[in-house]
C-alpha cells in the first residue's frame, strides 16, 4: 500500500470538514481564535493518525481476521468456531474505547445506570449476534431472512422498553462498531466465507452484530423498569457546552503554544490508555491463535506485529486529534448555532440543518472503518462496485441522518417517528436489492457511526440540543447515522442492478 496515496486520500476527506467549521467559526457562529487554531491542529493529527492506522489494518488486523476465520472453518468444528466467535465479540467490544465513552454519556443522563453492567450487556449482545452471524455464513442461510427476523424481534422488544431509553438502545448499536472492532469482524467474516469459496457472502456480519447490543440494551432497560431501578424522573438535563467545555491551557499569562497545544497534552495519557486497551485484546487473541491455530512463519508474525504497532500508533494520534481539539470545536459550534436557532428561529434553523447536512456528507468519508469497508467491497467485487460510488451514497445517507438529527435537536420530536418508518423502508428494500448490496448496506450502517461521528457529530448535536431540550434528547444521532445507509446503499444496489441489466441487453 502506498502510504503517500493514503495520506492524500484521508487529507481530501478531512479538509472539507475543516473548511466548513472555519467558515462558520469566522462568520455565522464566531468561535474563539484559540479554539479554531486548536481545531486545525486536531485536524492535522487526525489525518496523520488515520493514515498510519489504515496502514496497520492492512498489515496486521485484517490478515489476522481472515486467517483466523479460515483456520477455524477448516477445523470443521462448528462448536469451536461459535465459541471463539462469541469470545472474540465479547472481549473486543468490552474493550472498545467508544463503549467506555458511551457508558459515561448514558450515566450522565441516567445516574441509576451502572456503567460496568451496561458495558457487559452490550458486549454480550455483540458476542451472541456475531455467533449467529457466523452460523448463518457457515449454514449459507439467507442474509435477508436473518436480518428481517432480527429486526422484527428487535422492534417487538422496543415496544416494551422505556420511551427515554429507545435512543440509547439504538445508539449502542453504532457505538460498538469502533475502529478496532469493525476491521476484525469484517475480516473474520471474509475468512470464513473464503473457505466456502463464496467471498461475497462475507458482507452482513457487522450489520448482524450491530443488532445485538441494541436488543441487549433494550432488554436491560426493561429489566431495570421491572425491578424498580429505572426512575424516569432521575434524568439530568446536562450542562451547556460553554460550561462543560474547559479550554485547557487558556489561562492568562500562558504563551500561544501552550494555549493551542495544551489540551492535546492533557488528553494524551487518557487516549494512550484507551488505544492500548482497545488493541491489547486483539493482540492477545493473535498470540493465542498463533500458538494453537495459525502457526504462521516468523516473517508473517513479524509483519503482523508491525501492523499492530502501526494500528496502535495511528489510533493514538487519531484520537488525540479528535479529543484534543476537533470535537471541542464541534460542540462549541453546535451550541452557538443551536442557541441562535432557539432564540431567533427563521434563517438560523435553516443554517443549523444545512450545516448538519454538509458535515454528514463529508465526515463519513473520514471514518477509519468506512475506508476499510470500501476497500474490501472493491476487492471482493473485483472492482465492479467502485469505492467512490459507495462513498457517494454513504455520504448522502449520512447527510440526511445528521440533518434530521439537527432538526430533532432543536424541536425535540419523538425519535420513533423516524426510526420506525426508516427501518420499515430498509426491510422492504431488501426485497428488490441484490443480496450483496443488502449485506454491504447493513455493514455500512455500523461503520458510518465510527469514532469521528461519535465524537465530533455527537458533540455538535449535544451542543445544539443544550440550548433547550433535555439530556435524553441528545441521544439518537448515532442511531440515525446507522439507519440511513441501510436505505441509501440498497437503493444504490437496485440502481446498479438495473444498469447492469441494461448494459447486458445492449451487448
Amino acid at each position: 500500500m502506498n502510504i503517500l496515496n493514503k495520506f492524500k486520500e484521508t487529507a481530501v476527506s478531512v479538509f472539507p470538514v475543516m473548511a466548513i467549521v472555519l467558515l462558520l467559526g469566522l462568520t455565522f457562529a464566531p468561535l474563539e481564535k484559540t479554539l479554531l487554531l486548536r481545531f486545525l491542529a486536531g485536524g492535522i493529527f487526525l489525518i496523520l493518525g488515520l493514515t498510519i492506522f489504515l496502514l496497520g489494518v492492512d498489515l496486521g488486523i485484517q490478515p489476522m481476521g481472515e486467517r483466523s476465520g479460515a483456520a477455524l472453518t477448516k477445523k470443521k468444528n462448528l462448536t469451536l468456531l461459535l465459541i471463539c466467535a462469541f469470545i472474540i465479540g465479547f472481549i473486543v467490544t468490552a474493550a472498545e474505547p467508544d463503549i467506555q465513552v458511551f457508558g459515561d454519556q448514558v450515566r450522565g443522563v441516567f445516574p441509576f445506570v451502572n456503567k460496568m453492567s451496561l458495558t457487559f450487556v452490550i458486549a454480550f449482545g455483540v458476542g451472541i449476534f456475531i455467533l449467529f452471524g457466523l452460523l448463518r455464513t457457515v449454514l449459507n442461510f439467507s442474509l435477508k431472512i436473518t436480518l428481517f427476523i432480527s429486526y422484527l424481534i428487535l422492534f417487538a422488544t422496543a415496544a416494551f422498553a422505556p420511551e427515554s431509553f429507545i435512543g440509547i438502545g439504538f445508539d449502542s448499536g453504532g457505538a460498538t462498531t469502533g475502529p478496532m472492532t469493525v476491521p476484525f469482524i469484517m475480516a473474520l467474516g471474509l475468512g470464513v466465507s473464503s473457505v466456502r469459496a463464496d467471498s461475497k457472502n462475507s458482507f452482513g456480519l457487522t450489520g448482524i452484530s450491530s443488532v445485538g447490543p441494541v436488543m441487549a440494551v433494550l432488554l436491560y432497560s426493561i429489566f431495570l423498569r421491572v425491578s424498580g431501578i429505572f426512575d424516569s424522573n432521575a434524568v439530568f438535563s446536562g450542562v451547556k457546552a460553554s460550561e462543560a467545555f474547559v479550554q485547557s491551557g487558556a489561562a492568562d499569562g500562558m504563551n500561544a503554544f501552550s494555549r493551542i497545544f495544551g489540551s492535546f497534552g492533557n488528553v494524551f495519557p487518557l487516549v494512550l490508555h484507551e488505544a492500548l486497551v482497545s488493541i491489547a485484546p486483539l493482540f492477545v487473541l493473535f498470540v493465542i491463535f498463533q500458538i494453537f491455530l495459525l502457526r504462521m512463519t516468523l516473517r508473517q508474525v513479524i509483519r503482523m506485529v508491525i501492523g499492530f504497532v502501526y494500528a496502535f500508533l495511528g489510533l493514538t494520534v487519531f484520537l488525540t486529534g479528535v479529543n484534543g481539539g476537533f470535537s471541542q470545536a464541534g460542540r462549541a459550534l453546535g451550541e452557538t448555532l443551536g442557541a441562535k436557532a432557539m432564540n431567533f428561529g427563521g434563517i438560523w434553523y435553516f443554517v443549523l440543518i444545512i450545516t448538519g447536512l454538509a458535515l454528514g456528507a463529508i465526515i463519513v468519508c473520514a471514518e477509519p472503518a468506512v475506508w476499510v469497508l470500501s476497500e474490501q467491497v472493491e476487492q471482493v467485487s473485483g472492482g465492479t462496485i467502485r469505492r467512490k460510488m459507495l462513498l457517494a451514497f454513504l455520504s448522502v445517507g449520512t447527510a440526511v441522518a445528521i440533518g434530521l438529527a439537527m432538526w430533532r435537536a432543536v424541536s425535540g420530536f419523538n425519535l420513533k417517528w423516524i426510526l420506525i418508518p426508516g427501518y420499515i423502508a430498509a426491510l422492504l428494500l431488501m426485497i428488490f436489492s441484490p443480496s450483496i448490496f443488502t449485506g454491504i448496506a447493513f455493514d455500512s450502517g455500523g461503520v458510518a457511526s465510527g469514532p469521528l461521528t461519535s465524537t465530533f457529530v455527537l458533540s455538535f448535536t449535544i451542543g445544539a440540543a443544550s440550548s433547550g431540550n433535555s439530556g435524553s434528547d441528545s441521544f439518537g444521532v448515532i442511531a440515525l447515522v446507522a439507519m440511513m445507509p441501510l436505505i441509501a446503499i440498497q437503493l444504490m444496489g437496485i440502481l446498479f442492478n438495473k444498469k447492469s441489466a441494461e448494459d447486458t441487453k445492449n451487448v
